[in-house]
């Protein structure tokens, strides 16, 4: 997915509200400077000229207002990170937002002109890769699509073909149904691994064997194009291109998808492991 390139700016957007550390701050209040810059597509709106197509940045100023001062927070980090997500949850066509919160009335004993705290926030492409061999297959598959469908940080874009396949990891055990799903997410990696592991435990999963059965196995593949190594937490996810059963679904969904570190496509991905 193409990253949106194209900016709506706010700049000096003058809001009074209650947010700091100390009890007069949240008492008294005072004035905040707001500094926004929505990451989007304006291409539509360009060509037909219509607000319908485009996002409001009056409404956005007016809803901006109203959730600051609808709430309180004692750190600007926190008053910036929930106004970023409400922004993102509220407006569809905003990919990802910069956001600036200035507080010109800092109570700090020293000559200064204003602190801040900028962030940045936007929705991710990711992948997930499902699987079940015990019980109810296909319900375990359905329910772990339909909870990321519940949870408005995912967004479901896609779900492949569920596929039939033999047990990975030389355990006997039933076969497996697996599929992929291509998701668009506010969670960082970590948030979203712990989404996904209480998906499986709502399922009853439970990790006695290694590469045993299970109920329901959720992994992340792919998170855009990070590359990361945490210990308990790899991605892309390691070995995927010597598993069929994961490059199936994926060339289905995403065929020309380059894997960040083999610098290889889905589909490119399969052919060599169907040649070999």
């Amino acid at each position: 997915m193409a990253v949106e390139r194209d900016e709506i700016r706010i700049r000096g957007l003058r809001i009074f509200a209650h947010h700091g550390v100390f009890e007069e701050e949240t008492r008294l209040g005072q004035t905040f400077v707001v500094n926004a810059t929505l990451f989007t597509d304006t291409r539509v709106g360009g060509l037909t000229d219509s607000l319908e197509d485009t996002i409001s940045y009056a409404d956005v100023c007016q809803f901006l207002t109203e959730y600051l001062q609808a709430n309180t927070w004692k750190l600007l980090e926190a008053a910036v990170e929930h106004a970023c997500r409400a922004l993102l949850l509220r407006y569809p066509l905003v990919r990802a937002v910069e956001l600036e919160l200035e507080k010109p009335s800092a109570p700090i004993p020293l000559p200064f002109d204003s602190v801040s705290v900028c962030v940045r926030r936007g929705w991710t492409r990711a992948f997930v890769a499902l699987g079940s061999n015990l019980g109810d297959k296909r319900g375990y598959l359905d329910g772990a699509v339909q909870a990321m469908e519940a949870d408005e940080n995912i967004r479901v874009r896609k779900v492949s073909t569920y596929l039939e396949t033999k047990p990975y990891g030389g355990v006997e055990q039933d076969d497996f149904l697996n599929a992929a799903v291509e998701i668009e997410t506010l969670y960082t990696p970590r948030e979203l691994l712990d989404t996904l592991h209480k998906i499986e435990q709502a399922a009853k999963r439970e990790r006695l064997v290694h590469w045993g059965p299970r109920t329901l196995d959720l992994d992340i593949l792919f998170y855009e194009d990070l590359i990361q190594d945490s210990g308990d937490l790899t991605i892309p996810h390691p070995d995927l291109q010597n598993r069929d059963f994961v490059l199936k679904p994926m060339a289905e969904l995403a065929p020309g998808f380059l894997h960040p570190v083999l610098r290889k496509t889905m589909r490119q991905l399969l052919e060599d492991l169907s040649c070999g």
